[in-house]
């Protein structure tokens, strides 16, 4: 009950964080940032876009990530999908490019980091980066950066080029707080994981 209630608070911060960037016309990276980068382009509501898009990484984590993992993951994908989608019904906020940028990606920063603490993600790059972490001791905030600066780029040609700044700034920012939390994240993964071995030897 104790990590369904930090999923929940994971996936609310994650879900403002996505929201307030929405208002702000910025792009964000991973699964996410496609979708919300669909979502301008087809104009359809992105808790719809975000959750088909997820569907392919499933498979890749069930594989290398386990079935507690991936059932955790589509919760939490579930519930930012169902958050996303009562925003809609929210009152029109507008805030600038930057200040929408910087509190947007502080909110996804903490959210994601708290899913990450928790043995859930957002799929994706999500996915891949606590997969190289877990395998090789790679930093997911960096591992996060580079493919979110990927996706991020996919959105320069319809924000435009200071909009898209603003873009990389954010994934930066929520980039580095992920890295701050990278220990307790390893050392967590690797308490479920000694877990996981005595029930399966017990």
């Amino acid at each position: 009950m104790k990590n369904f209630i930090y999923l929940l608070f994971g996936c609310l911060l994650t879900a403002i964080g996505v929201t307030i960037l929405g208002h702000s016309q910025i792009v964000t990276g991973g699964t996410a940032g496609l979708a919300l980068s669909s979502s301008y382009i087809f104009e359809l509501p992105f808790y719809m876009v975000f959750f088909l898009i997820n569907i392919p990484f499933y498979i890749f984590s069930v594989l290398r990530m386990g079935w507690k993992f991936t059932f955790l993951t589509v919760l939490s994908i579930s519930m930012l999908s169902t958050m996303t989608y009562f925003s809609y019904w929210l009152p029109e906020m507008t805030f600038t490019p930057l200040l929408g940028g910087i509190i947007g990606s502080v909110f996804i920063g903490f959210g994601l980091s708290t899913l990450f603490l928790n043995g859930s993600s957002l799929g994706g790059a999500n996915i891949l980066a606590l997969y190289l972490q877990k395998k090789f001791d790679w930093d997911p905030g960096k591992v996060n950066f580079v493919f979110d600066f990927m996706v991020v780029l996919s959105g320069f040609y319809y924000l435009g080029l200071v909009n898209g700044m603003y873009s990389v700034m954010t994934i930066a920012i929520y980039s580095s707080i992920i890295s701050y939390f990278k220990n307790q994240i390893k050392e967590k993964t690797h308490k479920t994981e000694q877990k996981q071995l005595i029930l399966k030897t017990s």
